[in-house]
């Protein structure tokens, strides 16, 4: 079953007037999750990103983790969707667990050359440590607080998933 979860920001507007939607994908290996590593931003992410025309959500994953890490993934389950409200956006974000099937070059945008993107493997109880930090933040950077707070969110759904 397909869990989904809202979180309003305390910017939210009452109507949202522009939506984005993304997919993203966790991907383990020998006990490592992978992780796009923006090293001049200092962020952690989920790989993934935003959902092009005629896309479906699977091809999304898919595209976003080889241009961002260069690995070819196969998503396995559809585990989570989050509806996130700020400002006047609705965010839309699809998770899945995803398996390597084989490996690319990456394929990156300028802005994400310029952040230093790089793939790293990192324990998910780590990322999980380092997410639940999302409020330290709050008073400095509202997009990392938002993204950390996503990213927590969807790496706690996933460890109760793997639990059960």
């Amino acid at each position: 079953m397909i869990k989904t979860i809202e979180i309003h920001g305390a910017n939210a507007h009452k109507t949202f007037s522009k939506r984005r939607v993304g997919c993203r994908g966790i991907v383990i290996k020998d006990s490592l999750m992978l992780i796009s590593h923006e090293v001049n931003t200092d962020y952690y992410l989920i790989p993934g990103g935003g959902l092009e025309d005629g896309e479906t959500t699977e091809e999304c994953c898919v595209r976003e983790i080889r241009e961002e890490t260069g690995y070819i993934v196969k998503p396995v389950s559809h585990f989570l969707t989050m509806n996130e409200y700020y400002e006047e956006y609705q965010y839309v974000s699809y998770y899945f667990l995803c398996e390597i099937i084989g490996r690319s070059e990456q394929n990156l945008t300028v802005d994400e050359i310029k952040r230093g993107l790089i793939p790293e493997w990192i324990a998910p109880e780590k990322m999980l440590e380092t997410y639940s930090k999302h409020e330290d933040f709050a008073a400095t950077n509202e997009e990392k607080r938002g993204a950390y707070l996503r990213e927590y969110t969807a790496l706690t759904e996933y460890f109760k998933m793997m639990k059960n």
